[in-house]
C-alpha cells in the first residue's frame, strides 16, 4: 500500500526512461527486476493492496506479490508500449502467466489501463473491493494465512 494517496506505485518516469542514454537503461531496468523478483521469492506471502495507480513498474511490482486486492479506484496498466519501450521489470513475463498469454498481450499491446472489477475479471487481481477497503482486505488474508503452519506456506 502507498502513503500517497490515489497512487499504489506509477513506477518509473517513462518520458525520463524513453530518453535515457542506452547505456543507462540496462543497468537500470535489470535493479528494477532483480528487485521485483527478491520480492517474488520472499520466503512469505506478499500481498499487494492496490488503491489507485499501478501503472507500468507499479503493476509489475504487484505482480511480484503472491496476492493482489485492488479497491474499486484503481487502475492497473502497462502503459510502456504508448512510449514505444517494453515492460522491463519482468511484467511481460508475469503478467501472461497469471492472466494468460492473449490477455497479457492485450494489456500490453494497447497499453490499457483497466479498473479493479475488470482485473478480478480477467485474474490479475485476486479481489476488487471497495475503496479504501484494500489494505483491511489484505490484513484479514494475512491473518487467515498466519493460522497456517508456517512451513507449509
Amino acid at each position: 500500500n502507498s502513503a500517497v494517496d490515489k497512487v499504489f506505485c506509477a513506477g518509473a518516469d517513462l518520458k525520463e526512461r524513453a530518453t535515457m542514454p542506452e547505456e543507462e537503461v540496462g543497468p537500470f531496468v535489470e535493479r528494477l527486476r532483480a528487485t521485483f523478483t527478491a520480492i517474488e521469492q520472499l520466503p512469505m506471502p506478499t500481498i499487494a493492496a492496490i488503491e489507485g495507480a499501478a501503472l507500468g513498474g507499479g503493476l509489475e511490482l504487484a505482480l511480484g506479490c503472491d496476492i493482489r486486492v485492488a479497491g474499486e479506484k484503481a487502475l492497473l496498466g502497462v502503459p510502456e508500449t504508448s512510449l514505444a519501450i517494453i515492460p522491463g521489470a519482468g511484467g511481460t513475463q508475469r503478467l501472461p502467466r497469471l492472466i494468460g498469454l492473449g490477455r497479457a498481450k492485450e494489456l500490453m499491446f494497447t497499453a490499457e489501463r483497466i479498473g479493479s472489477q475488470r482485473a478480478e475479471e480477467i485474474g490479475l487481481v485476486n479481489y476488487a473491493v471497495e475503496g479504501g477497503a484494500a489494505t483491511d482486505r489484505a490484513l484479514e488474508l494475512a491473518g487467515r494465512i498466519a493460522k497456517n503452519g508456517p512451513i507449509a506456506v
